[in-house]
């Protein structure tokens, strides 16, 4: 969302912009947003995610090569601006912590290899949210990617539906007949297509019928076969909580509801756990309610963050690490701990990995100041869809984090959609940004931004 044009001395130098096609851009942005969703092992099985980047050469030779492409990228087409406002004090902080959790790993080099894959993903996004040279263009890179991604998992159903399709020859026969296309398991499947259905309502609103429309038909179809209840009940809900109060001119309500909603989640999952008079409420009128078991891992995970409540036991450090190996597993467990490949709850593995002081930056950088940013968002066409879109997605995916893990997950495809929305968000709220047939374009690096963190 950068635009180069500016005016230009006819003396100067030419760059390497200058000679490529004014539609680079946007088919390097397309291609990266492709490649991050499909990823490099397509059509993996959950046994291969748990090794995706860890000794896969073809994974690191790709995610190494996405690095160095959105590195050139960015040089090429960025504008200065917009890079220096991609990342807030609150984010910056929050890598700044990630990186000393690497440092307090178990094995600090296997530790930065798999951080080095979360970088390069935030890396990528934030390319393919500053190269892009107007709305029109990055409508075009949603488009693309999204039919790409989508079609792809379509075609699998047909060519590889043993993989594409949980089987009951699977570690978990309970989901056989549940679509999962490309990705690895239906839990990343149901909330990527979320992601896309949004991005084919933008596109819609922007009066894109026929791509936006089948984008989201597509999208919206293929996430009701990934047999995911709380994602198929979070897609309307993000939509009506963003769009309905934008209609009537009540932007602010969206904020409020939006942490209304947070908070209750929070009290309904992790405070039924962690706090008393709660969990007592829970026990006598929901007896039954486990969520799947998870509660069961949450009091674990609890228990062993109070161990070390400051640091964390470091990245790559808890969940399928040799410490898992001499848990006692009673045999009366819902789930077996050891074999957990994260604690299906990001925010609580954000403090057992990183500590608590960590989860309390993140909170702010992830669910506040993107908020804030989102109230801040200019009232020109524009902007507001765009900030519509990704407060929709930085709304679902922040629910679905109660239920599912995937904060610095290296290039989990759910993760890189929520950090498109936290970026996207600070974007939006300090730049004008027109169609690229108007008088500027989005962002222009000649004017001034918006408003400044």
């Amino acid at each position: 969302m950068s635009s180069i044009a500016s005016p230009r001395r006819t003396d100067a130098p030419r760059s390497l912009a200058d000679w490529l096609p004014a539609w680079t851009p946007t088919a390097v942005a397309a291609a990266l947003l492709s490649a991050l969703m499909i990823s490099f092992s397509p059509f993996a099985t959950i046994d291969a995610d748990a090794v995706l980047e860890g000794g896969n050469i073809v994974n690191q030779l790709g995610y190494g090569s996405l690095g160095a492409i959105s590195l050139i990228a960015m040089a090429t087409y960025a504008s200065p601006r917009v890079l220096s406002a991609l990342f807030g004090p609150s984010m910056i902080l929050v890598l700044v912590l990630m990186i000393f959790s690497v440092l307090n790993a178990a094995h600090p080099p296997s530790a930065a290899r798999a951080a080095s894959f979360t970088f390069i993903g935030i890396l990528s996004v934030a390319t393919i949210l500053s190269i892009p040279r107007s709305p029109d263009s990055f409508s075009r890179v949603l488009l693309i990617a999204g039919l790409a991604v989508v079609g792809i998992s379509y075609v699998g159903l047909v060519l590889y539906p043993t993989i594409a399709i949980h089987t009951t020859a699977s570690n978990e026969p309970e989901h056989a007949g549940l679509w999962r296309g490309v990705f690895t398991h239906k839990n990343i499947a149901g909330p990527i297509m979320a992601c896309f259905s949004f991005c084919g309502l933008y596109l819609m609103r922007r009066g894109s019928l026929w791509g936006g429309g089948l984008l989201f038909l597509l999208s919206m179809n293929f996430m009701l076969h990934t047999g995911s209840k709380t994602t198929a009940g979070l897609v309307p809900v993000a939509m009506i909580v963003v769009a309905l109060p934008g209609i009537f001119g009540v932007r602010i309500v969206t904020a409020l509801l939006f942490w209304a909603a947070i908070i209750g989640t929070a009290l309904g999952t992790l405070g039924i756990v962690f706090i008393e008079p709660l969990k007592h409420l829970a026990a006598e009128y929901f007896p039954g309610m486990t969520f799947t078991g998870r509660v069961t891992l949450w009091e674990f995970a609890g228990d062993m963050l109070m161990k070390r409540p400051w640091t964390g036991y470091g990245y790559e450090s808890f969940w399928m690490s040799p410490l898992m190996e001499t848990i006692y597993q009673p045999f009366d467990r819902e789930w077996d701990i050891r074999f957990m490949v994260h604690g299906h709850n990001g925010y609580l593995d954000i403090a057992v990995i990183m500590g608590i002081p960590t989860l309390i930056v993140a909170v702010w950088a992830f669910l506040v100041s993107p908020v804030i940013d989102y109230i801040r968002v200019p009232m020109l066409k524009e902007n507001v869809l765009l900030g519509d879109l990704f407060m929709m997605i930085l709304l679902f995916t922040s629910l679905n984090a109660f239920l599912e893990s995937f904060f610095f997950r290296r290039a989990d495809p759910v993760w890189l959609f929520f950090v498109m929305s936290v970026i996207g968000l600070r974007l939006v709220a300090r730049f004008p940004m027109r169609p690229a047939g108007g008088t500027a374009r989005m962002p222009t690096p000649a004017a001034a931004p918006i408003r400044r963190a």
